[in-house]
């Protein structure tokens, strides 16, 4: 029986020449991530008593979540972080303004395809966008990987999704993955290493892969999972600096279910209050009134979404007494839709341009709801008070043509795609 590209990755990351599902190995990562968490996890390493991390360079650390710090403990966390990357001598440290630590890691060339990144974020699953094994650990876990170097994993068994078929001009991959997960569900794919394929898939821009993969956390994926083609090798061609054997799956592997999907008469998809997977259509809660309407994230905040944004909103006013929060995903985003006057056709709409960073969609600062207001986002997550308020507070998820539709009406409004 042949292997699953995961086995595969984790094969090559250990150094084994066979693993089995269900074993447990340990592995060696190419790229440890983590975030404005490093505070806490850079006391934990403290304590710890390793006299050096295992390997400088293949630490990345960029301050996102908080940025700019809303408060002074927060301010302190970042003081600590970058007190703790001079100690340490890390040299992939991306201060405040750069951009999402999913979005800077493969902008600089960071993200190797067959190789396993582990990242503290739960969104870690986006690289596999990239050929590679994206797998979420948590915090103490990310300190003992800074000292060691490794970390033990039980080879997971794999989905193999296939997507068919051409869809309508007003879908995207965000109605895509949300219908993919509505069917799935929120827990279908635990534990499982999620492999994309198919015609749709081999047709997405490297941004749309990258929302696929950041979304499979929501099915409960331990990773997601993109083979390497032509689209993979131009987005890398000039950010990796190293060469890299891409690896696939065998043609005989063995999967744990083969799902496949059809979009040819997919509708736009949105996910309603308070899961991922509860997804519908959008027309079924159409003209439901939106007080913030959310563009950005590690999910949508990339040139693309923005610029589907900016070409539904482009001389037009969105609606009185709406909000439109937006917040590229990186600072090369922002320069490059300043450049391209996506920006500017977005400030004139009302949108409120942000620094580069996850803003409110993890509701700790840069536009939280109030008490009974509704918002609409590009995000990942929908969970009551994940934009910072529980009372009473609803999210959407829809695609950023969704949003940007939604925003001229002020209410949630299916996107025709004129």
């Amino acid at each position: 029986m042949g292997k699953t590209l995961i086995q595969k990755i984790i094969e090559k990351s250990s150094g084994r020449n066979n693993v089995e599902v269900g074993e447990i190995v340990f592995v060696k990562p190419s790229v440890v991530l983590s975030h404005d968490n490093s505070a806490d996890i850079s006391k934990t390493f403290e304590k710890m008593g390793p006299k050096r991390v295992f390997d400088p360079s293949k630490i990345f650390i960029a301050l996102d979540h908080e940025v700019p710090p809303p408060d002074s403990k927060k301010a302190l966390n970042h003081s600590i972080i970058r007190d703790f990357v001079k100690k340490y001598g890390i040299t992939n440290f991306f201060d405040c303004g750069e951009g999402i630590c999913h979005q800077v890691l493969p902008e600089k060339g960071l993200v190797e395809p067959s190789t396993v990144v582990f990242g503290s974020d739960s969104h870690t699953t986006s690289h596999g966008a990239f050929g590679a094994a994206g797998i979420p650990v948590g915090r103490t876990e990310t300190a003992s990987l800074w000292a060691l170097g490794e970390t033990w994993l039980k080879v997971p068994e794999s989905f193999k999704i296939i997507i068919k078929g051409t869809p309508q001009k007003n879908i995207f991959p965000k109605d895509v993955i949300l219908h993919i997960i509505g069917k799935i569900g929120a827990d279908g794919a635990t534990y499982i290493s999620v492999e994309f394929t198919g015609e749709y898939v081999d047709k997405m821009s490297m941004g749309g892969r990258m929302t696929f993969c950041n979304l499979s956390a929501e099915m409960g994926a331990k990773d997601a999972i993109i083979p390497v083609d032509d689209t993979t090798r131009a987005f890398l061609k000039d950010r990796l600096k190293k060469e890299y054997e891409p690896l696939y799956a065998d043609k005989d592997a063995k999967y744990a279910k083969t799902l496949e999907f059809d979009v040819t008469n997919l509708k736009p998809q949105i996910a309603k209050p308070h899961k991922v997977d509860n997804v519908s259509d959008v027309s079924e809660v159409a003209g439901k009134k939106v007080d913030v309407f959310f563009l950005g994230t590690c999910t949508n905040g990339r040139v693309e979404d923005l610029e589907v944004a900016a070409n539904i909103l482009k001389g037009k006013k969105i609606k009185a007494d709406s909000r439109l929060l937006v917040y590229p995903a990186s600072k090369e985003v922002l320069l490059t839709c300043l450049d391209k006057g996506i920006i500017k056709t977005l400030v004139e709409a009302g949108g409120e341009i942000n620094t580069p960073a996850c803003g409110p969609c993890l509701g700790a600062y840069g536009g939280v709801l109030a008490p009974n207001e509704r918002a609409l986002s590009t995000a990942n997550r929908n969970f009551k008070g994940r934009m910072g308020c529980s009372e009473n507070t609803e999210v959407y998820l829809a695609s950023p043509a969704t949003v940007a539709v939604s925003a001229l009406y002020g209410e949630i409004t299916e996107y025709k795609g004129e």
